[in-house]
Parts: structure tokens; C-alpha cells; sequence
């Protein structure tokens, strides 16, 4: 007879028994030992029908293809841009992927792209040596301008955003605020300054409490008296 052992949203840590019997199937983060299910990490559980998985608490990012991060530019090449990934791997944005207009030969990439500039970018090709590629070629993907750009545990942005994007949803209309969330944990807030502040914060109380449930009921309060 199968059985779950787990709640919801409940706290595991490496090597927990999630499951027990063939009813069920391990997702992300977790792995199969004969007719049990076990936990690979510390994280939040979660069951959706059969299958259960385990959102980390804590740990790197891992690039991934299609995934949207906030980059910055540290080096300029002839044929492109070396972008920081906010990881140990940096990425290269070749000229061109960051732009659907003609680049000359000539001409000088700093004053398309200077040093110490944020981009929105996608990640486009991932090789098993972790070398990146980028490209800024799709709608809303740019050269960042004004605003702040905070940073959080990666792993909390799946919480930041919430299910159908709820939660960010949320924090854009009380604040007024457009917000950039990158897969990386970088974050970019532009708005009027205290509408920008009411947005760190709101983000920075739910990477704190990504592992508490009716998170969006104290956001939304916060958010209605704390600013």
C-alpha cells in the first residue's frame, strides 16, 4: 500500500522518506530506492497528482537554456560582450544576439554596450563545460536603465514569483513598480523611489519567509500599511 509521509510545503532535509510505495513518482530533487521516495536536499515539499519534488532552500543557480537572468557586462571582445551570470560561469553575448539592427565591423561595441552595464538577457546554449551563451533579440529584453537592481537567494525566485506569477503580480500593483525578476536572483525595480523601496522590501520579507505559508496574505499587508 503506498502512503505519502510529507505535507505540503513542509521543510525536508537530504534523505528524508517522502514516500512510500510505486503510486507515487519522484520529481526534481528527489530519487527512488526501492519502493521508497527520498528527499536530495533541503527544501520546501510538494506534491502535484503523483509526482513529488523538493524546491531548494538554498544552493548555486545552474544555468539553464530559455531561463531570462540579469547579466553584467565585464568585458568587451571583437566579436561581443562577456556577461557576469551572478554564478561561477560567466556567459558571452556575440554581437549578433544583442541587436536586430546591422552592426558594422568598425564599429565601437562600448557604445552599444559599456563595461558595468545590466542586461536582460536569455540564455540561449548551455555546453557541459558550463560555457553560456545570451541573446537579447526577443521583446523586453535590454540594456537596463535607472531603477535598483537587488539580489536574492536564487532559489527563493520561484517564491517571488508565485504560482501564475501571482505574488510579483501583486507587489508590481501595490508599489507601481515594473519588476524584472531573474532566474539568477538578480532583480530589477524601477519606479518612484518609494515605490522602489516598498518592492526591496516586500521581496527581501519573502525570500526570509519563502518557507511560511499565507505568505501572500502578510505581503499584501505590508504592502496596504507598511509604505
Amino acid at each position: 500500500m503506498s502512503e505519502i509521509l510529507i505535507e505540503e510545503r513542509k521543510i525536508v532535509v537530504p534523505g528524508e522518506v517522502l514516500a512510500i510505495g510505486l503510486d507515487y513518482v519522484p520529481g526534481e530533487n528527489t530519487y527512488r530506492e526501492e519502493d521508497k521516495i527520498f528527499s536530495k536536499v533541503l527544501g520546501l515539499a510538494a506534491v502535484s497528482g503523483r509526482v513529488i519534488k523538493i524546491t531548494p532552500l538554498a544552493g548555486p543557480y545552474m544555468p539553464k537554456v530559455g531561463d531570462k537572468i540579469i547579466g553584467r557586462i565585464t568585458d568587451i571582445a571583437f566579436s561581443g560582450w562577456r556577461v557576469d551570470t551572478n554564478t561561477a560561469y560567466s556567459a558571452m553575448l556575440n554581437v549578433k544576439d544583442a541587436t536586430t539592427r546591422f552592426i558594422k565591423k568598425e564599429e565601437d561595441l562600448s557604445k552599444i554596450l559599456a563595461i558595468d552595464d545590466y542586461i536582460i538577457v536569455d540564455i540561449i546554449n548551455v555546453t557541459s563545460q558550463r560555457l553560456i551563451d545570451v541573446s537579447m533579440r526577443e521583446l523586453g529584453l535590454k540594456k537596463i536603465q535607472g531603477g535598483r537592481i537587488i539580489e536574492i537567494n536564487s532559489q527563493k525566485v520561484p517564491r517571488v514569483i508565485g504560482k501564475k506569477a501571482s505574488m510579483i503580480t501583486l507587489i508590481k500593483e501595490k508599489t507601481g513598480c515594473e519588476i524584472t525578476v531573474g532566474q539568477n536572483g538578480l532583480i530589477w525595480i524601477l519606479g518612484s523611489p518609494e515605490g522602489e523601496a516598498a518592492a526591496e522590501r516586500a521581496i527581501k520579507m519573502i525570500e526570509e519567509k519563502s518557507h511560511l505559508s499565507g505568505l501572500t496574505e502578510q505581503v499584501e499587508a505590508f504592502l496596504r500599511g507598511g509604505r
